[in-house]
C-alpha cells in the first residue's frame, strides 16, 4: 500500500535540465492514475508531446515513454520511479531512465507544480 496521494489530476515539472535526455525545467507532465495504472503526457522546451504509460506499486513507478521532440525525431525508453513527499507536502519522483531506441541513460527528477 502506498504512503503517498494519488498522482491523479497532478502537474510535475523536472528540477533541472536532464544531462542526456531531453526533459528540462520548461517540461510539464499532466499525470493521471486508476487501479495502479499511471499515464501522462508532457510537453515543453525541446519536447514537443510525449506520451508515458505504466504501473504503480505503492511507492515506485515503472512506465514506458515515447516522445517526439522540437527537430521532428522520435524517441523512447523506460523509467523506474520512486515517489516521496517533500517537506511542503508537494509530490517528487526521483527517477532513473534509459533510452530504448538510442544510446544513453541517466537520472532526474520532477517535482509537483502547485
Amino acid at each position: 500500500m502506498s504512503s503517498t496521494p494519488s498522482l491523479d489530476g497532478r502537474r510535475f515539472r523536472a528540477v533541472a535540465d536532464t544531462v542526456g535526455g531531453e526533459v528540462g525545467t520548461l517540461t510539464e507532465f499532466a499525470y493521471r492514475e486508476r487501479d495502479g495504472e499511471i499515464w501522462a503526457e508532457y510537453a515543453g522546451g525541446t519536447v514537443r508531446r510525449g506520451f508515458l504509460v505504466g504501473v504503480r506499486d505503492g511507492d515506485e513507478i515503472e512506465f514506458r515513454y515515447t516522445q517526439l521532440n522540437t527537430a521532428g525525431e522520435t524517441s523512447t525508453g523506460h523509467c523506474f520511479s520512486v515517489l516521496r513527499t517533500l517537506p511542503d507536502g508537494r509530490l517528487r519522483l526521483e527517477e532513473t531512465w534509459e533510452w530504448e531506441s538510442r544510446p544513453g541513460s541517466g537520472t532526474s527528477a520532477v517535482e509537483e507544480v502547485r
